[in-house]
C-alpha cells in the first residue's frame, strides 16, 4: 500500500482564550494520571471523503487554524510535563506545567490509499499507524524528553482525509480525548471569528484536580530517581496481531441483552440486577474469545474493566479534563464463561462494575502514594492474556504491572457513549474511526457506538492471527454481525494485491474449486547453478476467492502443494476442518 509522507509538522500554540490564566500554572497530577504515565498514547482517528465542493482541495490552514482555537479552551495540553525532585528525598514528582509552547500539528499525504482499502478491507491494514503522531511513545517519554502531550495530523489520501489525534495518557482520558476532538470540530464548522468559541455545544474543561485533596496530598513523589527509569518499564516485544472491526445493528445488540437478563435472573435468582446492552455484548465477545484462543477449561480467565469515576465519586465535574477512571476485575474459569452462558458472563461483568462506589474508589486513591503501581503491557508469551479495550477512552487497555501474565486476563475502557460520527468537519460526516498503533496487543478489544446510531456498536478486535481467524469463523459468534459474509470470486484489483486474500500452503487439492496451473510443471528442477529452489510463490494477479493453484512438492514422489486463496472467513473454516487438514502436512508443504 502507499507510502505516507510528511508535508510539514509544526508547534501550534493556543489562541487566547478568557479563560486562560494570565500566568502559567501548574497542575499537579493524580494517582489516575500517574497510573498512566507508563503505557503509549490515545491513538484515534476519523475517516473522510475529500470535500466534493473544492474539488478534493482541503483547507490544512483552517484546520490547524480551529485546531488553536481548541487548544485554547485545553490551554493545559500546550503545555509540557514538568519533573521535579521531591524535597527531602530522591524521588520524583512529574507535574503538568502550562508553558503553552504547544501542540504538534502534522501534515501528510498518502496518495496510494484510498477510503476503500479501510471501509473494504477485512484486516485493519498497517498503514494506518503511520497516520498517527507521537507513535509508540510512552507517557512518561514526554516527561523525559519535553515532548508535546497532544499532537494532531491530517493526511490527505488519494479520495478521503484522516484527521487523528494523539493525547499523552497520563493528562487525560477518553472522555476528555473526545471532548476535544468534538470542540475541535465544532470550532472548524464555525466562522473564524474568535467569538465563535462561546457559540459551541461542548462545555469548556474543568482542569481542577481538588477531589483529590481529601484522598492525598499533591505533588506525589514517586520511585523513580530519573524519569529514563519510568521509560525503562516499555515492552519491546509485542507479538503480531491483526484487527478487525465487527458491526453490531441495534437490533443485534438489543437481541443479546434480551437473552443475557433471563439467563442471569435464572442463574441467580432473587437479583433485581438488569445487565446493559454493553455488558451483555462484552459478555457475547468473551465467550467467543476463550476457545478462539483455545483456553483449557478450568483455565482462569479475567476481565479487567477500566470503569469511570464521574457519576460514582462525588466532586468530579462531568466535563473534568483528566483520568478519572479505575479498573476492576471480572474472574472466572474458561469452561464456565463459555459453559454457563451468556447471563452468567454478563452478571459477572455487571458486578465487578458494581463493586466501583464513592468508597472503595476513595480508598484506591488515598493508598495508592503509599505504594504505587503503573499500568503497563505484559510480555505476552503466549495466547491466554485477554485484554479488553472499550473503544472511546484515552489511549489504553492495560494491565497492573501485579496482574499475572498466566491468566487469561481481558481489559475494558472507554464507551460507545462518545460522540464519534458527531465530528463532521463542515463536508461530511466520518466514514470510519480507527486507532493507532498505542497498546496494540493480543486480545485488546476497543468499542465504539455505531456509524448509524440506535444502539448499534462496533467491535475493534485484536487478536493474534490465528485466533482472530477462528473467532470469525465462530457461527454463533458472527451470527450477530452485520455484513459477515462476501460474495465469493470477487476480483482483486491489482493495485491492491491482496485484498481480502491468504494463500496458505497445503499438499492435498479439494474439490470444487476453481484450479489453476498443474503439478506436472517442472518447476523445482530451476537451479540456476547455487542450489534448487527453497519455494515457489505467485504475484498479486487474478487473485480471487476460491481461487487454487496447484504444484508439484519440492520433494517429488506424487506429492503436491496447493495454494489455496480464499475469503479470511472460508480459509479459517477450512484450516479448522479436521478431516481435510488430516491429508495435508504443512510443516513440510514443499
Amino acid at each position: 500500500m502507499g507510502d505516507v509522507r510528511i508535508l510539514s509538522r509544526h508547534m501550534v500554540r493556543p489562541e487566547p482564550t478568557s479563560s486562560r490564566p494570565l500566568e502559567p500554572e501548574t497542575i499537579h497530577l493524580t494517582p489516575s494520571d500517574l497510573k498512566y504515565i507508563t503505557v503509549e498514547h490515545i491513538q484515534k482517528g476519523i475517516l473522510l471523503p475529500k470535500p466534493p465542493t473544492t474539488g478534493g482541495h482541503v483547507d490544512v490552514e483552517r484546520l490547524a487554524s480551529s485546531f488553536a482555537r481548541a487548544l485554547g479552551r485545553f490551554y493545559p495540553y500546550a503545555g509540557r510535563l514538568a519533573v521535579a525532585v521531591a524535597p527531602h528525598s530522591e524521588s520524583l514528582t512529574i507535574s503538568l506545567r502550562c508553558s503553552g509552547k504547544g501542540a504538534e500539528f502534522v501534515h501528510a499525504v498518502a496518495p496510494g490509499v484510498t477510503v476503500a482499502d479501510f471501509t473494504a478491507s477485512l484486516v485493519v491494514p498497517r498503514v494506518i499507524w503511520s497516520f498517527f503522531p507521537l507513535n509508540r511513545l510512552l507517557g512518561a517519554d514526554a516527561a523525559a524528553g519535553s515532548r508535546p502531550v497532544l499532537a494532531a495530523q491530517v493526511t490527505e489520501l488519494a479520495d478521503g482525509i484522516f484527521i487523528a489525534v494523539s493525547m499523552n495518557h497520563s493528562v487525560a482520558a477518553g472522555t476528555t480525548f473526545w471532548q476535544f476532538f468534538n470542540t475541535w470540530f465544532e470550532l472548524s464548522r464555525a466562522n473564524t471569528g474568535a467569538g465563535d468559541n462561546g457559540m459551541i455545544s461542548t462545555p469548556l474543561p474543568v482542569f481542577d484536580r481538588c477531589f483529590v485533596g481529601s484522598c492525598c496530598t499533591v505533588p506525589i513523589p514517586l520511585p523513580f530517581s530519573k524519569p529514563e527509569h519510568m521509560v525503562g518499564q516499555r515492552v519491546h516485544v509485542f507479538p503480531p496481531v491483526q484487527e478487525r472491526f465487527l458491526h453490531l445493528s441495534a437490533a443485534s445488540v438489543k437481541e443479546l441483552k434480551a437473552k443475557a437478563n433471563p439467563e442471569m435472573t435464572g442463574l441467580t435468582p432473587g437479583t433485581t440486577t438488569t445487565i446493559s446492552s454493553l455488558q451483555a455484548l462484552l459478555a457475547h465477545l468473551w465467550r467467543a474469545v476463550c476457545p478462539a484462543w483455545r483456553l483449557w477449561p478450568d483455565q482462569e480467565t479475567a476481565y479487567i474493566v477500566l470503569v469511570g469515576f464521574r457519576g460514582r465519586v462525588g466532586g468530579i465535574p462531568a466535563s473534568y479534563a483528566g483520568n478519572a477512571v479505575g479498573n476492576t476485575t471480572a474472574k472466572s474459569t474458561a469452561g464456565d464463561i463459555v459453559g454457563k452462558g451468556l447471563g452468567w458472563a454478563a452478571w459477572l461483568l455487571n458486578r465487578a462494575v458494581a463493586s466501583c462506589d464513592d468508597g472503595s474508589t476513595r480508598d484506591k486513591l488515598t493508598s495508592w502514594p503509599q505504594e504505587p503501581s503503573f499500568n503497563c503491557l505484559p510480555a505476552w508469551s503466549a495466547p491466554t492474556n485477554l485484554a479488553f479495550r472499550l473503544a472511546h477512552t484515552s489511549a489504553a487497555v492495560f494491565f497492573d504491572a501485579t496482574c499475572s501474565s498466566r491468566s487469561s486476563a481481558s481489559a475494558l475502557n472507554s464507551s460507545p457513549r462518545f460522540d464519534v460520527y458527531r465530528n463532521d468537519f463542515r463536508w461530511s460526516a466520518p466514514v470510519a474511526v480507527r486507532s493507532g498503533s498505542g497498546n496494540k496487543v493480543d486480545g485488546k478489544a476497543t468499542v465504539y457506538a455505531g456509524r448509524g446510531g440506535g444502539g448499534s456498536m462496533t467491535l475493534e478486535v485484536c487478536l493474534a492471527p490465528e485466533a482472530l481467524a477462528r473467532l470469525v469463523a465462530d457461527e454463533e459468534f458472527m451470527s450477530h454481525c452485520v455484513g459477515r459474509r462476501r460474495p465469493a470470486y470477487t476480483c482483486i484489483p491489482a493495485s491492491k494485491p491482496f485484498f481480502n486474500c491468504r494463500p496458505a500452503f497445503v499438499t492435498a487439492v479439494p474439490t470444487g474449486t476453481f484450479k489453476k496451473s498443474s503439478p506436472r510443471f517442472d518447476v523445482y528442477e530451476n537451479d540456476f547453478g547455487w542450489g534448487a529452489l527453497v519455494a515457489v510463490r505467485s504475484g498479486s494477479e487474478n487473485k480471487v476467492d476460491g481461487k487454487t493453484t496447484a504444484y508439484e512438492c519440492r520433494r517429488g514422489r506424487g506429492s503436491m502443494a496447493l495454494e489455496a486463496c480464499l475469503a479470511p472467513e472460508a480459509l479459517a473454516r477450512l484450516i479448522l476442518d479436521g478431516e481435510f487438514m488430516g491429508a495435508t502436512n504443512t510443516a513440510d508443504a514443499e
